[in-house]
């Protein structure tokens, strides 16, 4: 028996194994559903650019998204600090943007623009030259030149009483070029053309709005900057005085008085002047285009500090009192720069 089983069990040890049962092909279809799924996935890109997922990105398997830090302030703070970072982030914006428009003005439409007003402001002086020299009447020279001589106290005291409108007229002409440096120093210097301010103010002594008007055609803003030292020295100290803006403003209104309280004879003898005289037709066309150019100037200084919603604008289209008015009223430039430093250094804090 045990030999038997013995015998049995070699043999069964050396008896071949049954072959495996054959795997089955797929078939064609299946082979072409995955050839298509792997070009599929070959051709994807490896990462896809989410819709509106402009503030974050993927590289790799990290995720990359903008700072917290510039969404605004956390949550716990108080809403007046929350109000203060807003109008920071504000008065940043409205400076990011006076840059950018300033750095766009360098390109073609800007300079085409630019072109355009100084072409067209230089062929209205040009023409008002013309009007003055040629056109304007010139009945009595004679009378000019006396009358000429007697508001500049060259002629005795002969007896003639000169007319009190014409008087008047003549010493506000007088303080338009203070009037004028006040507005377009510091606030008005050219930058980029590099023309000084100061020798047109000088000449508009003798020449009034004839001499003004070519610094209007070649200025270009925006200013350079203003130093603090700057403001301390002169002319700015006095230009920026309201001393100085409270007596101009006080004897232009004492000569608007002085005319106004003039008979009708005198006013009657004044339009008979303005129709015969050329140099009293030329000074009456100077105060007018000083009167008109002076709210542009006004508007000018108002953006230079920063003044917003005032009711000076409307009020400087009042000949001469309006632009003194807003001079002895605005905010001095020291004031607004002791307030930018402050602001800064609590920033920096």
């Amino acid at each position: 028996m045990v030999a038997s089983s013995c015998s049995a069990l070699l043999a069964c040890a050396h008896a071949r194994l049954p072959r495996p049962l054959p795997r089955p092909l797929p078939s064609p279809l299946l082979a072409r559903a995955a050839a298509a799924v792997c070009t599929a996935r070959a051709s994807a890109p490896l990462f896809v650019r989410r819709p509106g997922g402009a503030g974050c990105r993927r590289r790799g398997c990290l995720q990359i998204c903008r700072d917290s830090s510039l969404q605004g302030p956390p949550s716990g703070t108080d809403s007046s600090s929350r109000e203060q970072e807003e109008d920071k982030k504000k008065d940043a914006a409205v400076a990011a943007a006076a840059a950018a428009r300033t750095s766009d003005s360098g390109g073609g439409g800007g300079r085409l623009s630019d072109w355009t007003t100084s072409v067209l402001l230089f062929g209205v002086w040009a023409g008002i030259l013309y009007y003055v020299f040629q056109l304007s009447p010139n009945q009595t020279p004679y009378r000019d030149t006396y009358f000429l001589k007697k508001l500049l106290n060259l002629q005795g005291d002969d007896g003639f009483r000169m007319n009190e409108v014409l008087v008047s007229l003549w010493y506000i002409m007088g303080l338009w070029p203070l009037v004028y440096s006040m507005l377009l120093l510091p606030t008005a210097r050219s930058s980029k053309s590099k023309i000084p301010v100061w020798p047109f103010l000088v000449l508009s002594c003798i020449g009034g709005a004839y001499a003004l008007i070519p610094y209007f055609v070649l200025w270009k803003p925006p200013p350079p900057p203003i130093d603090e030292d700057e403001l301390g020295q002169w002319p700015l100290k006095f230009l920026e005085s309201k001393l100085t803006a409270g007596v101009v403003l006080a004897l232009g209104l004492g000569l608007i008085i002085y005319a106004g309280k003039a008979s009708g004879d005198d006013w009657k003898e004044f339009i008979r002047y303005f129709r015969e005289s050329r140099f009293i037709h030329a000074t009456c066309l100077d105060f007018t285009l000083l009167s008109a150019f002076s709210p542009f100037w006004v508007y000018n200084d108002m953006t230079a500090r920063r003044i917003k919603g005032s009711w000076l604008l409307p009020v400087s289209l009042i000949p001469f009192v309006g632009p003194s008015l807003y001079l002895l009223l605005r905010p001095s430039l020291s004031s607004l720069l002791e307030a930018s430093t402050s602001s800064s250094n609590e920033i920096q804090k």
